[in-house]
């Protein structure tokens, strides 16, 4: 098993640009808790509610996510949404609009954990600003059920890259092959997050948008059990060079990856 990271500390994985935090917007918060704390092992504990009633997820204690209600009035998709951490979001934000982004929602305070905003890149992929104070972001990693990886799928990748590079900073890593639009961002020399290229193959009802990667022990098993609490199989699992992977939907149709970690 992947030993557990804290990721506590002020600075830890808190680099500007670094993804820190996942959340997600739901219309039935009760029942997408109960999915997921079966799912996962997740527990709850109320959050800021800036934005309405809000939770976040916690695994032996220490957080790992966020989820939120989201108001009926509001036709925003149901999907899992990454947080980019920022030394100063109103600036940040700032930035996101200069280079051709929209910032839909703040900035503004979540209580003491912070100040965040929602945006979106010029491809009209949604991510989260987050600027904490209090609540640094995703307090594990490295075990079952924490985020493991963030990726936007959009039709091409080189416009959208020159959008992120431009607001935080981040080199590019190309992923050198003829049919396959795919390139790395980094920071500090490590990668922090994957853009794909789909072209044609990017889903319609859909369009640009990023999704999480969360840890699983056993993806078979995971899927199984997506299965029997109510969720769908979107891609069956398969073996890639980073491990065991496979694409599902909660039972609100949230996408999300699992991946079991090769060691």
């Amino acid at each position: 098993m992947t030993e557990a990271r804290e990721s506590a500390g002020p600075h830890a994985g808190r680099v500007p640009g670094t993804p820190c935090w996942v959340s997600l917007m739901v219309h039935a918060l009760d029942a997408t808790e109960e999915f997921y704390g079966e799912l996962f092992g997740w527990e709850f504990r109320p959050g800021p509610q800036q934005l309405g009633p809000y939770v976040r997820a916690l695994l032996d204690g220490r957080e790992v996510a966020g989820m939120g209600h989201l108001p009926p009035d509001r036709r925003l998709p149901v999907a899992w949404t990454p947080y980019l951490a920022t030394d100063d979001v109103d600036q940040t934000a700032d930035t996101v609009r200069l280079c051709g982004g929209t910032v839909a929602v703040g900035p503004l305070d979540a209580a003491e954990a912070g100040r965040m905003a929602i945006a979106s890149d010029p491809s009209g992929a949604v991510f989260g600003l987050w600027q904490g104070t209090a609540h640094l972001g995703t307090a594990i990693t490295g075990v079952p059920g924490t985020p493991v990886w963030n990726e936007l799928l959009t039709f091409e990748t080189e416009s959208v890259a020159k959008f992120y590079t431009s607001v935080f900073g981040y080199t590019e890593e190309p992923v050198v092959s003829a049919d396959f639009d795919y390139l790395t961002l980094h920071l500090g020399g490590r990668p922090v997050a994957g853009l794909h290229g789909l072209g044609h193959g990017l889903p319609r009802d859909r369009g640009s948008h990023w999704q999480t990667y969360f840890e699983a022990a056993d993806v078979d098993a995971t899927l199984r059990q997506v299965i029997e609490l109510g969720g769908r199989v979107l891609r069956l699992a398969h073996d890639s060079p980073h491990g065991r992977v496979a694409t599902v939907a909660d039972p609100e149709g949230a996408e999300f990856s699992v991946v079991q970690n090769p060691s």
